[in-house]
């Protein structure tokens, strides 16, 4: 029985999305996960074929441990992934120490730290000005050292989904930052960015023998320049065709700097007084809504093609169809108890949208954006006509209402 391993997956998104894709490739799916619930949630996840509880995603004993049983039970293991931070790289050396198709795992394991990639790539035009900081030093001094220009950024080098990460647009917010950082995260380093303004752009990439392509180019709608919350996602960007062209040439270079090889990942992306500056990389496509807008748009399943590269099969990556897509996310205003939500039906009916996603249940905790987390519900839409796409979707959210009990 041909069977594909994944380690860790959300339970909706592009890791969710692969776990489909494998199934409905014909293979037998094994999902290796820590959340004890969803033992109990098991008929939610019928595309998932085995489901093994681990203790530790990252205990490699342990994972060898089930792998063995695997083999006995008489599967063939064809591939071993990971979809989720920070495990895409550890999963790669696994499947490489497996004798499955290889892929760059040590562009891979620098793209899941902040400071690793940024380290790397500092000589490179695309990167920023940034200081790498022990926390040990007091907010003060740190400013003195190593702000020369406000606004910055303080990021922590192994948050994701713009969780920590601060704007600091005055020493006092600076020091206030930094307090909040050692609080959290006294045993790493601190990331100091400079601020850059321009448009953010999300670029997905798939890298096969050296050769880079572009999949996917999608224009980022940003609420808060405070925490960076992404809500509205627009596909394919409205770019010209010279910007286009020194994108392309940034991210060839970008490649070849990390050493990626063959593997795939996403930036983000400024465009910045016509040059282009990275502001993140990941291995991996984006989660949420990006896999199914990019089917939408472009008819590239991505999570499928991705599988593909890693069982060594050939990849078809030529766009069947042509649409504009554009996926809004919901927020709430202030913290409560759910009760209740209301309009999906009414959003699903409008022409136009693709699909209404719903996260929370009742009674969870709702709260005020912080991180991607804090989005709780996404309609996508798509037309033939870019403004109509946009309209669409931010009309059909207008009709998802939150109810909540005050907290």
């Amino acid at each position: 029985m041909q069977t594909i391993i994944f380690l860790g997956s959300n339970k909706s998104g592009s890791s969710r999305d692969a776990i489909i894709a494998a199934s409905e490739m014909g293979y037998f799916t094994v999902l290796l996960t820590d959340r004890r619930k969803w033992k109990r949630q098991r008929e939610e996840f019928p595309d998932v074929h085995q489901m093994i509880l681990l203790k530790d995603l990252s205990d490699r004993e342990e994972i060898f441990k089930h792998l063995s049983i695997i083999y006995d039970q008489g599967k063939q293991v064809k591939a071993f992934v990971s979809f989720i931070d920070p495990l895409v790289s550890f999963a790669a050396d696994i499947s490489r120490e497996l004798g499955l198709q290889e892929v760059s795992v040590a562009a891979l394991f620098k793209m899941e730290d902040k400071t690793r990639f940024r380290n790397e790539l500092k000589r490179s035009p695309v990167s920023p000005d940034f200081s790498v900081c022990t926390l040990d030093m007091d907010g003060n001094e740190m400013f003195d050292h190593h702000v020369n220009k406000l606004p910055v950024i303080l990021k922590s080098p192994i948050s994701n989904g713009s969780k920590d990460v601060i704007r600091a647009d005055t020493r006092e917010e600076f020091v206030k930052g930094v307090h909040y950082f050692k609080k959290h995260f006294s045993h790493t380093p601190l990331l100091i960015e400079e601020y850059l303004s321009g448009p953010q752009y999300l670029i997905e990439v798939v890298v096969r023998h050296s050769k880079t392509e572009i999949v996917a180019i999608i224009e980022q709608e940003i609420s808060s320049n405070l925490r960076f919350i992404i809500t509205g996602y627009h596909m394919p960007a409205r770019l010209s065709h010279s910007a286009k062209e020194t994108l392309a040439a940034a991210i060839g270079n970008i490649m070849k700097d990390i050493g990626l090889s063959h593997g795939t990942c996403h930036l983000e992306m400024r465009h910045v007084n016509e040059e282009w500056k990275l502001i993140e990389i990941n291995p991996r496509i984006s989660g949420s809504v990006i896999n199914r807008m990019i089917l939408e748009s472009s008819g590239i399943c991505l999570v499928k093609e991705t599988l593909k590269l890693y069982l060594g099969e050939d990849l078809c990556l030529i766009p069947s169809k042509n649409e504009h897509v554009f996926a809004e996310f919901i927020t709430v205003d202030t913290p409560g108890k759910l009760i209740k939500v209301t309009g999906k039906n009414k959003a699903k009916k409008i022409d136009g949208v693709k699909q209404v996603y719903v996260k929370p249940r009742k009674g969870s905790i709702l709260n005020p954006p912080l991180s991607m987390g804090d989005r709780y519900a996404y309609v996508l839409a798509s037309s033939t006509d870019p403004v109509r796409a946009k309209e669409t979707a931010k009309r059909a959210a207008e009709e998802i209402k939150f109810y909540l009990e005050p907290l």
